[in-house]
């Protein structure tokens, strides 16, 4: 044993002081080995006895006089601490304040200034061997804190066992932490700049949480899963491109179905069988995921997140998550999620007053608080935090192969003036609503995804005009991939949700949307928004008798799947479900025993399937080529037709609509085209519960000039009905 004078104080009282209260500016300066190697100091709170042991040697720590928690001895090289508690019971340890940092100057040079596009790998709770042993490395930005400290079951949530390392002027703390796995749960203890302690904070980039209500962080591994879906992404700019069939299926994964008897929810490995064949079944390409990231209140339904890297623990592990995804791709479908990139909710282990001051968000509630959602606003402004939401994109793309993001809300972020009165809001530097600083954010965002990881999708629910939402960055546009064409869906539930009779005064309503229908890249939504807060669902909507609900529904899906533009159907939607959505229980899958609404679900297979199929339907989707009207102003009928086209080649595909109650027989309409044409869909076909009236399979076009056309046929339309004919070619 060495030879050591340990009669002298290493510590000053004032060092003994703050280390003892945890306001210890620098605790690595004074606990694990002394600079000059001579003399050992360590403090575990709850320790009635403690040695340093090594190989060969083992020395007693003493107890300091005016903190019997804090103990000084000789140095021993390559030492770790036998635990005496208060219980009797003993414990060996490694010294947390023996080890060198990990992070180093890159990535503190990249976190410093903003652009630390990996920033998950350098914060976070990590599981790594470092200098030879392994446990978890804790990284936290909290440029203002006077102290950081990590909590948990492993220090009893004593916020003065284990402060962290401050990395100078990055706003940085590391802590390794040697022992601990997978699963244990931590926070963060934060010292404000006042002398203040804040209440408890999660990890801001923490990859678990714990099961609500409980807030706590939680340590997962991240890259545990292997991956098999190599051939997917090798082709999937094909299926995300626009001139691909896009029809997305959404889902809240809590209440799509649940399991008999015990009421819970399906887990991410029981939907990466049961959702996923059932939505490759129905001929959907993409599932859209309400948000999974991890969120406190099940009402929210995951759009007021607090733990942005953090896949929900309601339905199971990151692994078992990821595993979800590589199962939908396994089956050809991909993936997307709805991200919440605007605003967090003020829950005191969230964001809000991070460090003691207004750290992601702003301090002014003109700039950073939403009087809709009483959440807190992001301030894109500051690099940091725009950084925090750039990496946050990539991460999910990256290590969860994502095919796609949905951002939430692009309007309240883009609008300094959204849903606020006059005096409630900064004007920018310009004195205009525009909020550039988001605007740069979604760029930065849209810019990064699509360079990191090509043939993703990035699709934006925009409810304004803002111009050149889907324009590349570099020509002037924010760079999105596709966008949400809201006017297009209140306008078409509006006229739907008009009995007939009153149809012929809204018939502008189902012909404006081609007015605008390719400024953007769009894809048309009947999403989770339209069957809640008393809207009603889908059937209920449609007016009428229970036939003429599913007949306009019918109807409805046969001019949406014939409208340029990508598809997405929330669940339930695609059987007519009566009720509105529950997110407390699940659908109401017996109403599928009801033939009409069996029906309902098999139109919208077959919709899939014939607009896979018909690349008419689908490659001009974009472009002003792909449509043309043949019949648009019988306002007194209200039958409605229009010609699809693709490439050069490929059959065309005419879409007939009579959006009454009234059966049409011999209804000229002008075919773009002489010759035979398959009637390849008929809503009122009987295989949907329908009277099987219509064509006998094909017509064939007489030499009678009608709408512009040279040549037409005469058409049976039953009512409420909506017909494909496709071309035949020799």
């Amino acid at each position: 044993m060495p030879d050591e004078d340990t009669s002298h104080p290493v510590l000053d009282a004032r060092q003994v002081r703050l280390l003892s209260q945890g306001r210890h500016p620098d605790p690595f300066s004074v606990l694990g080995p002394t600079e000059d190697g001579r003399h050992l100091v360590a403090r575990i709170p709850g320790a009635i006895q403690l040695w340093a042991v090594n190989a060969t040697d083992e020395v007693q720590l003493e107890p300091h006089p005016e903190d019997p928690e804090l103990f000084t001895g000789p140095a021993l090289p390559y030492y770790r601490l036998r635990i005496r508690w208060a219980s009797g019971f003993f414990e060996a340890r490694e010294d947390p304040y023996r080890f060198g940092p990990v992070i180093g100057e890159f990535d503190e040079h990249l976190i410093g200034e903003g652009e630390h596009r990996s920033l998950w790998k350098a914060l976070g709770a990590h599981l790594i061997t470092h200098e030879q042993v392994a446990g978890a490395h804790f990284a936290l930005w909290a440029p203002n804190a006077r102290r950081v400290s990590v909590v948990g079951d492993f220090n009893s949530w004593n916020g003065t066992a284990h402060p962290m390392r401050a990395r100078g002027a990055t706003g940085v703390w590391e802590l390794f932490l040697p022992d601990l796995d997978e699963g244990a749960v931590y926070k963060y203890e934060i010292l404000g700049p006042d002398g203040e302690l804040l209440p408890l904070k999660a990890d801001p980039v923490g990859f678990g949480s714990e099961h609500p209500p409980a807030t706590g962080s939680v340590i997962r591994r991240i890259e545990a899963h292997d991956w098999r879906d190599g051939s997917w992404l090798a082709r999937r700019e094909q299926i995300n491109s626009v001139n691909a069939p896009i029809s997305i299926y959404e889902v809240h994964l809590g209440s799509w179905r649940r399991t008999g008897g015990t009421g819970q929810s399906l887990s991410y490995l029981q939907l990466a069988t049961q959702l996923v064949d059932y939505a490759a079944d129905m001929g959907f390409t993409h599932i859209e995921v309400l948000p999974v990231t991890e969120h406190p209140f099940d009402g929210s339904w995951g759009y007021q997140p607090i733990g942005l890297f953090a896949p929900t623990i309601r339905y199971g592990t990151p692994q078992e998550f990821a595993a979800f995804v590589d199962a939908a791709h396994e089956r050809g479908l991909g993936v997307i999620a709805d991200w919440v990139p605007g605003h967090f909710p003020t829950d005191q282990h969230g964001l809000g007053r991070f460090d003691g001051t207004a750290l992601y968000e702003h301090l002014d509630p003109r700039e950073g608080f939403h009087p809709d959602w009483n959440t807190l606003i992001y301030n894109y402004g500051r690099p940091e935090v725009r950084n925090y939401l750039v990496a946050n994109a990539l991460y999910w793309l990256g290590e969860y192969h994502l095919d796609g993001l949905r951002v939430d809300a692009v309007a309240s972020m883009i609008n300094r003036d959204y849903s606020r009165a006059e005096g409630e809001w900064i004007a920018n530097k310009d004195g205009g609503n525009e909020n550039y600083e988001a605007l740069d954010f979604l760029k930065q965002t849209n810019v990064a995804s699509y360079a990191q990881h090509p043939g993703i999708a990035m699709i934006a629910e925009d409810s304004t005009a803002y111009p050149g939402v889907t324009r590349p960055v570099d020509a002037g546009g924010l760079g999105f991939g596709y966008k949400w064409n809201l006017g297009w869906m209140n306008d078409s539930l509006e006229y739907f949700g008009k009995d007939p009779v009153y149809r012929k005064h809204h018939h502008n309503q189902l012909t404006f949307g081609i007015t605008y229908a390719f400024s953007e890249n769009f894809l048309l939504p009947i999403s989770h928004d339209e069957v809640v807060h008393g809207k009603g669902s889908m059937y209920s909507r449609m007016p009428g008798s229970h036939a003429d609900k599913l007949g306009n529904l019918k109807a409805f899906y046969g001019y949406m799947w014939g409208h340029p533009g990508k598809k997405l159907l929330f669940m339930g939607q695609e059987f007519g479900q009566p009720a509105e959505w529950d997110y407390q229980g699940q659908l109401d899958w017996n109403i599928l025993d009801d033939p009409g609404h069996a029906g309902v679900q098999t139109l919208v297979q077959d919709l899939n399937r014939i607009y896979r199929e018909q690349p008419a339907l689908h490659r001009g989707d974009a472009r002003p080529e792909g449509f043309q009207w043949l019949l648009v102003d019988d306002i007194e009928h209200q039958v409605f037709a229009w010609l699809r086209r693709g490439e050069p080649g490929d059959p065309h595909v005419v879409v007939v609509l009579n959006l009454t109650p009234v059966e049409r027989t011999g209804f000229r309409i002008g075919f773009p085209v002489a010759g035979r044409w398959v009637e390849a869909l008929n809503t009122d076909s009987e295989r949907y519960h329908g009277a099987n009236r219509g064509h006998g399979g094909a017509i064939e076009t007489e030499a009678v000039p009608s709408g512009g056309e040279a040549q037409s046929a005469l058409l049976t339309l039953p009512p409420l009905s909506a017909i494909y004919f496709v071309e035949e070619r020799s």
